[in-house]
């Protein structure tokens, strides 16, 4: 049997704030975790609420392209 593609994919997510900021060079960086998701169950992009370090508090963090 041929097997597909991956179920589980590891995925870049971005704070979303601090991108927004750094066009007014007020943010020192931007926030990025890695983590995993499973494709089938959600195939659409991924946000959660994360701390952000540059922020200093909690923000929502959505998937990036590699």
């Amino acid at each position: 049997m041929a097997k597909g593609k991956a179920a589980r994919i590891t995925v870049i997510l971005e704070c979303t704030t601090c991108v927004r900021t750094s066009v007014n060079n007020k943010s020192r960086g931007i926030s990025r975790y890695i983590t995993e998701k499973n494709r089938h169950n959600t195939p659409s992009a991924l946000e959660l609420r994360k701390f952000c370090s540059y922020c200093s508090k909690h923000t929502i963090h959505t998937e990036i392209k590699k």
